[in-house]
C-alpha cells in the first residue's frame, strides 16, 4: 500500500509517497507541472509488488514546503539540489528514474551528477530533444530572448483553471479523465504567491533546453536502458521527442499511446505493465 511521509531538507519539508518493499529495486517517480506526486496514484499499485516506489513533491509543489522567493531560488538546478539531498538522506544508491514533464530536466541532471546510480530511465512525455518541443515553445523562446514584464505576465494563463484542465483532457477521448487530478492541481496552483514562483520556473526552463546537448551526451556515453511511454497527442512534448531517443540509444523502447500529456490519467495500468515487462527484460 502507499504511505505518506516527509523529510527535512535544508529547512524544507519534502513530502513523498512510497509503496512496496524497500528490499526491492527502487523506482524514483518525478512529477511534472502543474502537478505533484499524486499523479502516480494509479501507477504505484501496478508496480508495488515488484518495486520500491518513491514519489516526492518538489518545493513549491503539492504538499512540500513552498518557501518565499526571498528564501528559495525557484530554478531547476536548485530543485535538483533538493532532490539530490532527498535521495541521499533516504540512503538510495541505485534507482530507475521515471521522468515526466518537469521531471525530465530534474531527473537528467540527477543522472548526469551520479550516472552510476541510475539503472534505467522511463520517460513519459519527458523531453530532452528540440524535436520534441511543440509549437507553443516558439513563443517561449521569444520570451526568453526578450523577457519583458508584459510577456512574463502573459504566462499567468498557465495557472488558469481552464488551462490546467486542458492539459489533462486535451488529446484524450471524451469522459476518460477523472476530474480529481486537475481539480487538485488547480487548488495547488491557486495558493497565494505561487504564481510568481511558477513564473520563475517558466523563465528558467530555458536552462533545460540549453542543456539538451549535455543530456544527450549523457545518453550517448552511458547508454542507460530507456523506455519512452508517450502520450502521442501531447501538444507540449510531441512524439518526435520520444522517437529522438533512438538517435542516442539505438536499443531504446518507444511506445506511443493514444492519449495526451498526462498519459497516466488514462493509461496507468498499460504503462505500468509495460514498465514491468521492460524492467524484467533488462534484469532490473
Amino acid at each position: 500500500m502507499t504511505t505518506y511521509h516527509s523529510l527535512e531538507i535544508d529547512g524544507l519539508q519534502v513530502f513523498y509517497r512510497k509503496a512496496g518493499n524497500p528490499n526491492n529495486p527502487v523506482i524514483l517517480l518525478l512529477h511534472g507541472f502543474p502537478s505533484a506526486g499524486h499523479m502516480f496514484r494509479e501507477l504505484m499499485p501496478v508496480l508495488e509488488n515488484e518495486y520500491y516506489l518513491i514519489a516526492p513533491d518538489y518545493p513549491g509543489f503539492g504538499n512540500s514546503s513552498s518557501p518565499g522567493r526571498d528564501n528559495f531560488q525557484y530554478t531547476f538546478e536548485q530543485i535538483t539540489n533538493i532532490m539530490e539531498a532527498f535521495i541521499s538522506q533516504l540512503g538510495i544508491t541505485k534507482y530507475a528514474l521515471y521522468v515526466f514533464d518537469y521531471g525530465a530536466p530534474i531527473g537528467f541532471r540527477l543522472a548526469m551528477r551520479r550516472p552510476e546510480n541510475v539503472t534505467a530511465i522511463i520517460s513519459q512525455n519527458g523531453n530532452v530533444y528540440c524535436e520534441g518541443l511543440g509549437e507553443k515553445w516558439a513563443a517561449r523562446e521569444e520570451y526568453w530572448r526578450n523577457p519583458t514584464q508584459e510577456k512574463r505576465d502573459s504566462y499567468r494563463i498557465a495557472f488558469d483553471p481552464d488551462t490546467i484542465k486542458g492539459q489533462y483532457i486535451d488529446g484524450t477521448k471524451e469522459n476518460q479523465v477523472s476530474p480529481d487530478g486537475y481539480t487538485l492541481d488547480i487548488a495547488y496552483m491557486s495558493r497565494p504567491g505561487n504564481d510568481e514562483k511558477q513564473l520563475d520556473l517558466i523563465f528558467d526552463y530555458q536552462t533545460n533546453v540549453k542543456m539538451y546537448p549535455e543530456f544527450q551526451k549523457y545518453l550517448q556515453d552511458y547508454q542507460p536502458p530507456l523506455l519512452a511511454a508517450w502520450g502521442k497527442n501531447d501538444i507540449s512534448f510531441i512524439p518526435e521527442g520520444a522517437e529522438a531517443f533512438k538517435r542516442d540509444l539505438p536499443e531504446a523502447a518507444i511506445h506511443l499511446f493514444d492519449t495526451g500529456h498526462f498519459a497516466l490519467e488514462t493509461h496507468a495500468k498499460e504503462i505500468g505493465e509495460l514498465m514491468l515487462s521492460f524492467l524484467k527484460k533488462i534484469g532490473n
